[in-house]
């Protein structure tokens, strides 16, 4: 009899929090500039595969030389316009403010929607890690960073 009772209150709980109702919260990262247009790919069949934009909430953290891809004097132009598409998707789209004050640039030098964040991209990460609700998605080049001291290809290559 008692069991019966709860029998509602755990249909309403996995209903609401199993089936989909709460929006996947992820973020993703960024550091290699050649990898931008696989990572905006992966953006792109992310929000697909769980059945569009309303379902997912997407940050993506840029830093180090991958900054210098969403430049508008630099970028692609499929890549400033895959950036439209995702923003208007509700993509939100981070670039460290450490990797701009040593590239001297400034946030209207970026693709239109980037925010910056000041305390750093990496740390921008952590926060979001920390809140429990963000599932983290590292590009190739912060997989194998985390097993690897350094990962710089040059000399003159600081490791960020």
């Amino acid at each position: 009899m008692k069991n019966s009772k709860l029998l509602p209150i755990l249909v309403l709980f996995l209903s609401s929090s199993v089936f989909g109702q709460d929006k996947l919260k992820v973020v993703y990262h960024v550091t290699d500039a050649e990898k931008v247009p696989f990572v905006l790919g992966n953006i792109e069949n992310h929000i697909k595969g769980v059945g569009g934009p309303d379902n997912v909430e997407i940050i993506l953290v840029a830093h180090g030389p991958a900054v210098k891809a969403f430049e508008k004097k630099e970028a692609v132009p499929t890549v400033l316009s895959r950036i439209r598409t995702l923003n208007k998707s509700g993509v939100e789209f981070d670039a460290c403010g450490n990797t701009l004050n040593k590239n001297n640039a400034q946030l209207t030098d970026l693709a239109d929607g980037f925010v910056r964040v000041d305390q750093g991209g990496v740390v921008r990460i952590a926060e979001l890690q920390s809140k429990g609700t963000y599932t983290f998605v590292p590009n190739i080049v912060g997989l194998i960073a985390l097993k690897t001291p350094c990962l710089c290809l040059e000399p003159r290559d600081p490791c960020l």
